[in-house]
C-alpha cells in the first residue's frame, strides 16, 4: 500500500479543523464556540477578522454573530441586506468570492470600520456561504494579508474555509434543534403545570363559569409578560384580584406590588403620590418622597380607576408609559424605572375618548392587552360557588358552625340581578352569618333587598300567601335534609302531625326521596 504524504500546510489544515471540530461539537452556545473557532483561525491560519453573518429570519436581514478582533459596536454596524457588498452576495448567489485586494475593490463596505482608514494593498478578503442543506443560512469571511503576492495559496484557503463553513452549518443545526427542543419541552412542563392546578385555576379568584375560564386563560397568556394590561369591567367584578394574580404568578412575584386608587386623591396629591416630590416642590414638601413608580421598581404598579386622572395626569403618565422615565416634582432629574403596568377602569374609555375627556394616545398605550371581566350577572354559575366560599370564610372568621345555605336562600341568590357584583355578594353573606343563629343560612336572613327585589311573573311583588308558602316550603326541605328525608322524624322534629307533614309535601310537591343519604 502507498504511503501517504502531507505537506506541512496540509498538517496545519488538518489540525486547525480538528481543534474547531472538538470545539464546536462540545458546545451548546452557539456565539462561544464560533468565537473560539474564529479565533483559532487568527492563531494558526493568520486570517485576520474571522466573521460567522448568520441571516435573522424576522428581519431577513444578515447580522454578525460573532466576529474576532471586532468591537461591539462593530458588530451592530455590520449588517446588510441579502445581495448588498461582498457578503450579501455570497448568500444570495450561494457561491463564494475572493477579493486579491480590499482596497481597490469599490463593492467592500466596510461597515465595521475595522480596518482603519487605510488598508493594507496586500489584504485580501475571502467569503464563502455557509449552507444547511440547500438552503443559505449565512457566511464565513475572514481578511488574509498575502505577502508574497496573490496565488495559488489563496485558492487552498478558499477550500479551506468551505469546508470549515459546512461544519459550522451542522454545529448551527445542532444547536438550533437542542435549543427548539428546550423551548418545546420548557413550554410543555408550564402547560402541564397549569393544567395539573386545576385547568388553568388561579388562587383566590373563584369561578368555574365558561366567562371565567376566558379570563384565566388570558390571564396565562399575559402573566409572564411585560405587556402593559387594562382591566376592563364594572366595580366589585374583581379587578384588584386579577390585578394581584398578574403579579404573584409571574416572573415579578418576588418584586413589589405596588396599588393606587387614582380616584380617591386630588389631582395635585396623585401627581405627588406617583411621581414623588423634592423637599419645597410645594407648601407643605418639608422633604423628599419617593413615589409609587419608584417603590414598585422590578415588580408591578397597579393603578386602579385609570379613568378618574385629570389631563395633567395623564400627559405624565403617558411619557411614563412610552420612555419608562419619568422626573420627581420638583426636579430636572430624569429618574428610569422598570415596572409592569396593570391599569383597571369601570369607565368607557372609548366614549371618554370620543368627548375629550381621556387622551387617545395615552388609551392606545395602556390598551395593549385588555382583559374583560364579566358581571356576576353574566356567570351565574359562579353565584352559588361563591357564596358558599364567603359563608366558610365568615363563618371561621366569626366562629360559627353554619355549614350550608337553604334552598329558598340559593334561589334568592341565583334570582337577583347584583348591581354591585361580587363585592355584593361577599357584603350579602357576611351580613347573613353575622344575623344567622342556625346551622344553615335562610332566606329571611339574606337583606331585605333581596327579598323584594325580584317580583312574580306578572312584574307585582308576592303575595301573603305566597311568602307563607316560600317560607313552610324552606322550613320543610330544610327539615328534610336535617333528618335524611325521613317524614316521620322530620314532622317530629317540626312539632307538627304526620299527616299534616304529607299533605305539605305533596302540596308543594317536593320529593323527600331526594333528601335521603
Amino acid at each position: 500500500m502507498d504511503e501517504v504524504r502531507f505537506s506541512d500546510s496540509h498538517l496545519q489544515d488538518l489540525t486547525c479543523l480538528c481543534e474547531i471540530t472538538k470545539e464546536l461539537a462540545s458546545s451548546f452556545v452557539l456565539n462561544e464556540c464560533l468565537a473560539k473557532a474564529m479565533s483559532y483561525l487568527t492563531d494558526m491560519k493568520s486570517m485576520e477578522n474571522g466573521t460567522v453573518t448568520i441571516v435573522n429570519p424576522i428581519t431577513g436581514k444578515l447580522e454578525i454573530e460573532v466576529a474576532h478582533g471586532i468591537t461591539d459596536e462593530a458588530k451592530k454596524r455590520g449588517k446588510y441586506r441579502i445581495g448588498e457588498g461582498i457578503t450579501g452576495r455570497v448568500v444570495a448567489s450561494g457561491e463564494p468570492i475572493i477579493v486579491p485586494h480590499i482596497s481597490e475593490e469599490p463593492l467592500f463596505l466596510n461597515r465595521t470600520r475595522s480596518r482603519g482608514e487605510k488598508v493594507d494593498p496586500n489584504r485580501s478578503f475571502l467569503c464563502v456561504p455557509i449552507k444547511d442543506g440547500k438552503q443559505v443560512i449565512g457566511a464565513l469571511s475572514v481578511d488574509r494579508i498575502y505577502e508574497n503576492g496573490f496565488g495559488d495559496q489563496a485558492t487552498k484557503d478558499l477550500q479551506f474555509l468551505t469546508v470549515l463553513s459546512s461544519i459550522i452549518a451542522q454545529t448551527v443545526r445542532r444547536i438550533q434543534i437542542v435549543n427548539e427542543e428546550k423551548e418545546r419541552l420548557r413550554t410543555e412542563n408550564l402547560k402541564l403545570k397549569r393544567e395539573l392546578s386545576e385547568k388553568n385555576r388561579i388562587n383566590d379568584i373563584i369561578g368555574n363559569s365558561s366567562r371565567m375560564q376566558d379570563v384565566f386563560e388570558m390571564v396565562h397568556r399575559v402573566v409572564d409578560s411585560n405587556a402593559t394590561v387594562l382591566l376592563r369591567g364594572e366595580s366589585g367584578t374583581g379587578k384588584t384580584l386579577v390585578a394581584k394574580a398578574l403579579h404573584y404568578n409571574g416572573k415579578r412575584k418576588d418584586r413589589p406590588f405596588v396599588s393606587v386608587n387614582c380616584s380617591a386623591l386630588p389631582e395635585t396629591l396623585l401627581e405627588s403620590e406617583l411621581f414623588g416630590h423634592e423637599k419645597g416642590a410645594f407648601t407643605g414638601a418639608h422633604e423628599r418622597k419617593i413615589g409609587r413608580f419608584e417603590h414598585a421598581e422590578g415588580g408591578t404598579l397597579f393603578l386602579d380607576e385609570i379613568g378618574e386622572i385629570s389631563h395633567s395626569v395623564q400627559i405624565k403618565l403617558l411619557g411614563v408609559v412610552q420612555e419608562r422615565c419619568f422626573q420627581r416634582l420638583g426636579s430636572t432629574k430624569s429618574v428610569t424605572c422598570d415596572v409592569r403596568l396593570v391599569a383597571a377602569t369601570n369607565r368607557d374609555l372609548e366614549k371618554a375618548v370620543s368627548s375629550g375627556a381621556f387622551r387617545e394616545d395615552l388609551y392606545y398605550r395602556l390598551n395593549v392587552f385588555p382583559i374583560y371581566l364579566p358581571p356576576l350577572r353574566k356567570r351565574r354559575t359562579d353565584i352559588l360557588l361563591l357564596a358558599e366560599f364567603f359563608l366558610e370564610k365568615f363563618a371561621r372568621e366569626n366562629d360559627k358552625s353554619i355549614k350550608r345555605i337553604s334552598t329558598s336562600a340559593i334561589d334568592l341568590l341565583i334570582q337577583y340581578h347584583w348591581p354591585g357584583n361580587v363585592r355584593e355578594l361577599q357584603n350579602c353573606i357576611e351580613r347573613a352569618v353575622l344575623i344567622c343563629d342556625e346551622d344553615a343560612i335562610k332566606g329571611i336572613h339574606l337583606p331585605p333587598t333581596l327579598q323584594v327585589s325580584e317580583p312574580n311573573k306578572n312584574g307585582k311583588p308576592l303575595s301573603f300567601a305566597t311568602a307563607v308558602e316560600n317560607f313552610e316550603k324552606e322550613l320543610i326541605i330544610d327539615a328534610l335534609k336535617k333528618n335524611n328525608g325521613n317524614q316521620t322524624k322530620t314532622a317530629k322534629y317540626l312539632d307538627t302531625s304526620l299527616r299534616i307533614i304529607n299533605y305539605k309535601i305533596h302540596q308543594y310537591d317536593i320529593d323527600a326521596k331526594k333528601y335521603k343519604l
